[in-house]
């Protein structure tokens, strides 16, 4: 029943369109599971980031305790 239509085939250009969107579709997906990795990479490094102020302060503060309790 194909209502007076040739048969439908698929030809070159459309399986070159179809390849070439599954490529893209490929790309695209290896492209978002890299940010998402680097974004938690950049979560890690805040985390540390905010380790290291808070020791510093707490050794600065550390100090200046102890140098209130020399004198």
């Amino acid at each position: 029943m194909n209502d007076g239509y040739p048969p439908s085939f698929d030809c070159a250009p459309g399986l070159r369109l179809a390849a070439h969107e599954r490529v893209n579709q490929l790309q695209q997906d290896n492209l978002n599971r890299r940010l998402d990795r680097l974004e938690q990479m950049m979560e890690r490094l805040d985390r540390r980031l905010w380790f290291t102020v808070y020791g510093v302060a707490a050794v600065v503060l550390a100090q200046a305790f102890r140098s209130f309790l020399m004198l």
